[in-house]
């Protein structure tokens, strides 16, 4: 028997449709009673979000939002996949990242991690954080190199870690079809990072020595985190491996490799973000950015990308690190979602020093979780058809290609990295970004949000430091956080106590509670421990508070009513009991006795210096 609703309508009777009009209508009378009057266009404007590039992100997407056509997974343009199964034959690659200067101690690593799940490695080799070349085969002790793509990072010293490492395979008897992985040379991205001139002739001879011999060997690596780890935007890290790739291309074709031979000499990687559809979208845009210029070159089917994706360094906080492994998770997400052929996710504790074995673990097993548990291989790019995911994909494309060719007339990548170009646009992109940190208007959970004053510091052995870097440099998004904890860490090992300021709570929890929260949150950014005892305060008891507190420093928290009937009268209260400072926890006002009012949007680092500051605190 059929049950039918009341109305006669049959339950699986289709849903009407409604019209754009009637949700921007409903959006148009939540607006209003939230005080925001606007109509039309306007009420959705008023709830998009302008991000990285001069994207804006919608409330809504439809089918009027569809993009240009993606085609499909494996064909040119490439954007749905650089093959035609996607990953769903093994899934993603899970590559981690070594570096240690111990062949003892990195052999142990690399074997326990291809025991537990790793399909490739990422080996530092020479320089100061890197194993010797002369180690390099008691590192790679046990290791079967014709199952395990060994990816290199050189460096200066690519020639002798390349040498040797071909050396290897002839030693062990490995077939040179069987040669799996990328000797990493990247003279671009090498001159991004030192500041040093390029020079191409060793990537070139070895791309040749690859192409002539060896089918599953890569010589070229076209990395785009020294553009990212700068501060670059997701459409500069996007242009500037653009540009790079196609320099590499045109000095291979030079030195007589076909179009679609020197395309398979190249490996891009690039930074993954915990913005997982910002991630998905980038990895998308790369593959149909490239394919374009593979199609201009006569060569449309040798425009499938290689990609690698790796976590990003920049959002990896020193202070509660242990909120990384969230980060990494959502990046590792959009990495695997939008199509890499191999992820790595950095250790929780990357940002700290050398990880420990629990570290790495940790950083394997989560692709292995999205993977096995999870099952997100087992569908072909399924972000594709999401008009939010196609249009941004779209428009990251369109200011990743402007950005492209912006560096080509300046004359390549070489030239806009020499003339200061790149670096110019990237430290633009990066002072933006630092006002909407300082502001939290871009959070950083257990930093600038919830941060946790007395948690226990997490300490690892140091990275080995290297030579000074004159190139683009390197950033983070906690750096300006980290600098004011550090400031507290060092007056608590002198003092034996932390700076503090009193949170003068006004009338009832009712009253006061959001605002004392929000502004020992704000206080406790910058290592201040907030003392909240008594639970409020009056005219009569403020003195007292004060003097019980420890601190010559306040702050008023209650709601704008009783600012207005009290405010004043204890303000002045607390600065006749030796108050230095008096914030107000609301906006700026004009209140007798308070000095300065903190606000969501307020620069929280100039604020917190200058509570520093006046504290004495070096």
């Amino acid at each position: 028997m059929t049950v039918q609703p009341a109305d006669g309508l049959s339950l699986a009777a289709e849903f009407p449709d409604p019209a754009h009009e009637q949700w921007q209508s409903l959006v148009e009378g939540v607006l209003r009673k939230s005080g925001k009057d606007v109509s039309g266009s306007a009420a959705e404007e008023a709830l998009s979000t302008t991000v990285e590039d001069g994207l804006i992100t919608r409330p809504l997407y439809t089918s009027r939002d569809d993009a240009p056509d993606a085609g499909l997974p494996g064909f040119a343009p490439f954007t749905r996949g650089s093959t035609p199964q996607g990953s769903t034959a093994g899934g993603w690659g899970v590559r981690q990242r070594h570096a240690s200067t111990d062949p003892v101690r990195l052999n142990e690593a690399l074997l326990g991690d291809l025991e537990n799940g790793t399909t490739s490695l990422w080996l530092t080799v020479g320089g100061a954080d890197g194993v010797p070349v002369s180690g390099l085969a008691r590192a790679l002790e046990g290791v079967h190199l014709d199952l395990a793509p060994l990816v290199l990072d050189a460096g200066d010293e690519l020639d002798a870690a390349a040498t040797e490492l071909f050396r290897l395979h002839q030693e062990r008897g490995i077939h040179a079809d069987a040669v799996r992985g990328n000797l990493g040379a990247d003279p671009l991205g090498q001159a991004a990072r030192s500041g040093a001139e390029a020079d191409l002739t060793s990537a070139v001879r070895w791309a040749k020595h690859c192409a002539a011999g060896y089918p599953g060997l890569r010589a070229l690596t076209v990395d785009g985190l020294p553009y990212h780890e700068a501060g670059g935007s997701a459409a500069q890290e996007l242009g500037s491996s653009l540009a790079t790739g196609v320099a590499y291309l045109r000095a291979l074709t030079d030195a007589g490799l076909g179009v679609d031979e020197a395309c398979a000499q190249l490996e891009f990687r690039y930074a993954a973000t915990a913005d997982q559809f910002l991630t998905i979208a980038k990895l998308r845009a790369a593959r149909r950015l490239w394919a374009r210029v593979a199609e201009v070159c006569g060569a449309p089917e040798a425009g499938a990308q290689r990609q690698h994706a790796v976590t990003s360094p920049v959002m990896m906080t020193r202070r509660d690190p242990w909120v990384n492994m969230l980060r990494t998770t959502l990046a590792c997400l959009g990495a695997g979602v939008g199509g890499a052929g191999a992820v790595t996710v950095l250790p929780f504790d990357h940002a700290l020093g050398l990880p420990d074995a629990f570290a790495r673990r940790i950083a394997r097993n989560t692709s292995t979780i999205l993977l096995e548990e999870s099952h997100l291989a087992r569908v072909i790019d399924p972000a594709g058809g999401s008009w939010y995911v196609e249009r941004l994909t779209d428009e990251l494309a369109d200011a990743a290609w402007a950005f492209f060719q912006e560096i080509e007339r300046a004359g390549g990548q070489a030239a806009a990295l020499g003339s200061g170009m790149v670096a110019d646009r990237i430290a633009a992109t990066w002072a933006a970004r630092s006002k909407d940190l300082a502001r939290r208007k871009e959070p950083i959970t257990g930093v600038s949000e919830f941060p946790q004053l007395a948690e226990r510091a997490v300490e690892r052995e140091p990275v080995p430091s290297g030579a000074t870097r004159g190139g683009l440099p390197v950033v983070r998004r906690d750096e300006a956080f980290e600098a004011l904890r550090a400031r507290s860490d060092a007056h608590l090992a002198a003092t034996g106590a932390r700076p503090r300021v009193f949170i003068a709570a006004l009338g009832p929890a009712s009253a006061h509670t959001a605002r004392a929260a929000f502004a020992a949150n704000l206080f406790q950014a910058g290592g201040i421990e907030p003392v909240h005892e008594p639970v409020r305060v009056d005219a009569s008891s403020a003195a007292a508070a004060l003097a019980a507190s420890g601190t010559d420093v306040v702050c008023l928290c209650s709601s704008d009513a009783l600012y207005a009937e009290q405010a004043g009268d204890i303000a002045e209260a607390l600065v006749s009991a030796g108050a230095q400072r008096v914030y107000l926890a609301g906006r700026p006002a004009a209140y007798p006795g308070v000095d300065e009012y903190v606000f969501a949007g307020c620069d929280v680092v100039a604020v917190l210096s200058s509570v520093l500051d006046r504290m004495g605190v070096a």
